[in-house]
């Protein structure tokens, strides 16, 4: 967190070391903190040379501070609609020094089309809301059931919004729950987004995946690659070393 300007944190924020090129992130335990799954996604993900990428539902920034740290691409979108989350974003963007690179827009996901033209960029990722059913639900407007349950945004709505946004060719990545694993590729092959790229993540070797990771080609053919799985822990408390390569430690 050396040379992070602390006059950006607000009363209740805490600065959390990403221990990635010297890059901090600016969080509030009161709402929805980023998580492993994120984490795993900006792994997941590739970005090359020159491409511009956009991060749908980006929270406080995290896939595109971490793209940033392990990517060359030349610029990245962060889409948030919760506007506290948007400003951290912003904020955190400017204390690593990245406003060149990142970009933090506080809109709705389902109205992009009014904002970028057709094929504007090479990636898309997210992290979406895991959960469809919204039973039991106390309040829907809170930040942690915006993040967490399909509230304002769908499947079928992001898959959608990340069919126009691509270039031909262009990567669709996402994290999410292999229970809902057989809608999410009808939904993507609906808006023509091929599968091609699949990893699943187990908590531990033995145990059953609680992630699944996904890469998708906008006019790819079909032809899927199921990659080798992710294990998290080796044993409790202790992180495999492909963990460890992620992280970057």
């Amino acid at each position: 967190m050396e040379g992070f300007d602390m006059s950006l944190l607000k009363e209740g924020e805490r600065i959390d070391d990403l221990e990635r090129n010297g890059y901090s992130i600016i969080q509030d335990p009161r709402r929805f903190c980023f998580g492993m799954d994120a984490v795993l996604l900006s792994g997941f993900a590739k970005a090359s040379r020159g491409e511009n990428a956009i991060d749908l539902g980006t929270g406080t920034g995290i896939i595109p501070i971490l793209m940033a740290a392990k990517t060359e691409a030349a610029h990245l979108t962060g889409v948030e609609i919760q506007e506290d989350s948007a400003d951290m974003a912003r904020r955190s963007v400017e204390g690593n020094g990245l406003s060149d690179r990142i970009s933090i827009l506080t809109a709705d996901i389902k109205e992009l089309e009014k904002i970028f033209p057709a094929q504007s960029f090479e990636v898309v990722t997210s992290n979406p809301p895991y959960m469809s059913d919204l039973h039991g639900l106390k309040n829907p407007e809170l930040p942690k059931a915006i993040a967490r349950h399909e509230v304002l945004l769908t499947f079928r709505d992001l898959a959608k919004q990340a069919s126009w946004l691509l270039k031909n060719t262009g990567r669709f990545y996402l994290v999410h729950r292999p229970f809902r694993l057989v809608e999410i590729i009808e939904t993507l092959t609906e808006f023509g987004l091929e599968p091609k790229r699949m990893k699943m993540v187990h908590s531990y070797a033995d145990r059953e995946a609680s992630m699944v990771l996904i890469e998708a080609v906008k006019g790819g053919g079909r032809y899927l690659k199921m990659e080798k799985p992710l294990i998290i822990y080796e044993a409790p408390g202790k992180y495999t070393q492909e963990i460890y390569d992620i992280y970057g430690y």
